[in-house]
């Protein structure tokens, strides 16, 4: 024995040649050298006590455990596909990178969005290693604007992500610097109605449901069939016309008689629920800065969480004059593509409160250093959402990693199917006391469930069909000379 452990001994010193220290595919079968060597040497020999048949299989049994996709810094992107999914209340094309050793990264526009701001970028990814992440977003930001625009660069944020994650088989929040809480306080958006003891109703059965922060939607659409309660130009045309004036430019004031419909609502809301849980308001219409302030001052006694969206966010100095004249918190950033103009409303001291929605603010770097900015100033961050599980994900680690998060919008509560658009976690995934946990498993931590999305597809588009139409770039994209 000795003897023989002798020859194993210089034969491990003095190995044969090996031509490549990577096994190529063609090269995995039963001429694999790097095998037959292993065999010859190891084969069947007594260590220990333990008997073993190869030290293959029993590299095989130890590793079992091990991420097998291969080295991250030889990953790269092959694809990028999507699915529309489109049933109430939501609009969302799901994103997909593919990558040559089978990883496969998920994202998603955001809601509203075309996927063809997501496809127009494919060609401008293939090649590339996603988890050179924030190398890639800088090549493909300047495809993104505010709003929906942004959707598609969002997107591919996230799938960049997950792979990044599933690449180093870590969540997605460890790659953000870590994570300040276990678990993510969400906040509900209901379905408004035009009854005020409906609308309680409503309210009070998130309350009930486990929901430890509240929002409500309610404006002047909902009062501008009773008479008197709203100064309104002769002939105003309430649909698309209303939709695309921005608040300033519409003329429409609210009378006293309107702020008490109003204010009505509100009463009726909180009645119900109590003062101890926070409520939230959002969508009062487009409206001029001084109904805003009316109106807000009309609440100030059933003290809100924060009043969202009052005018459109671009307009710093009107909202600096609308937070300075109320006491109620002020809220707006939804739209708000990069951390720039997040600066300016925090620098401005413009809103007490920033609220980026993830899928248009960059994704989840991008949307932490929005954080981490206005944590430096003191300004508190809640997170808009209104997607899938996918974006809701991406969001959950965001949220996790940043200090100064509140809570997180959940859209879609009252949707059966929501949750079956994703496996791989533990359901349900929001618990019952209103919080989702973080997961620690690699990347956003979800895997899309095609069989569901199959459901639920745009007309009768195909499944993350193939799109070889994007694959080449038609620009020159280098933004200086």
């Amino acid at each position: 024995m000795k003897t023989r452990l002798k020859e194993i001994l210089a034969k491990l010193k003095n190995p044969p040649p090996i031509v490549e220290n990577k096994i190529s595919d063609a090269n995995d079968g039963e001429n694999n050298p790097r095998r037959d060597f292993m065999k010859k040497t190891l084969g069947g020999v007594a260590l220990g006590g333990f008997m073993f048949s190869s030290v293959e299989d029993t590299l095989a049994e130890s590793t079992k455990n091990v991420n097998r996709y291969g080295s991250p810094s030889d990953l790269k992107i092959t694809d990028v596909r999507v699915a529309y999914i489109t049933e109430a209340p939501m609009n969302v094309p799901l994103i997909r990178i593919d990558t040559n050793q089978g990883l496969v990264g998920w994202g998603e526009v955001r809601d509203g969005g075309s996927p063809r701001y997501a496809l127009f970028l494919k060609s401008r990814l293939l090649g590339e290693n996603p988890c050179n992440v924030e190398k890639l977003f800088k090549k493909i930001k300047q495809f993104g604007y505010h709003g929906r625009q942004a959707g598609g660069v969002c997107g591919v944020e996230m799938a960049l992500w997950d792979l990044a994650g599933k690449a180093y088989n870590v969540p997605a929040y460890q790659l953000l610097g870590g994570k300040y809480r276990d678990e993510i306080r969400i906040y509900a958006d209901t379905t408004k109605s035009q009854d005020h003891a409906e609308y309680a109703k409503r309210m009070k059965a998130r309350v009930d449901m486990g929901i430890t922060f509240l929002k409500m939607d309610f404006g002047v659409e909902m009062v501008r069939d009773i008479p008197g309660a709203l100064v309104v130009p002769r002939g105003f045309d309430w649909g698309k016309s209303y939709a695309w004036t921005e608040h300033p430019f519409t003329a429409i004031q609210i009378t006293d008689k309107g702020l008490d419909a109003m204010v009505a609502y509100v009463a009726a809301v909180r009645e119900a629920v109590g003062m101890e849980v926070p409520l939230a308001a959002d969508h009062f219409g487009h409206i001029s800065v001084n109904s805003c302030i009316r109106l807000a001052r009309a609440l100030e006694k059933y003290q809100l969480a924060w009043l969202e969206d009052m005018v459109p966010w671009k307009y710093i100095e009107l909202w600096k004059q609308i937070s300075n004249a109320v006491e109620t918190p002020t809220l707006t950033g939804e739209d708000i593509y990069l951390k720039e103009e997040f600066v300016k409303l925090v620098d401005a001291h413009a809103v007490d409160m920033i609220h980026p929605d993830l899928a248009s603010s960059g994704g989840l770097l991008e949307t932490k250093k929005i954080g981490d900015y206005a944590e430096e100033r003191g300004v508190p961050m809640a997170m808009h959402f209104a997607g899938s599980p996918v974006s809701f994900m991406a969001n959950v680690h965001c949220a996790a990693a940043t200090q100064n998060f509140i809570a997180l919008e959940h859209h879609s509560l009252d949707v059966p199917w929501w949750e079956n658009l994703v496996k791989g976690i533990e359901k349900p995934i929001m618990m019952k006391n209103g919080f989702v946990k973080v997961p620690n498993t690699p990347g956003l931590g979800v895997e899309v469930n095609e069989e569901e999305v199959k459901k639920h597809l745009i007309n009768d588009e195909k499944l993350f069909a193939p799109t070889p139409e994007w694959d080449k770039e038609r620009s020159w994209d280098r933004l200086w000379s």
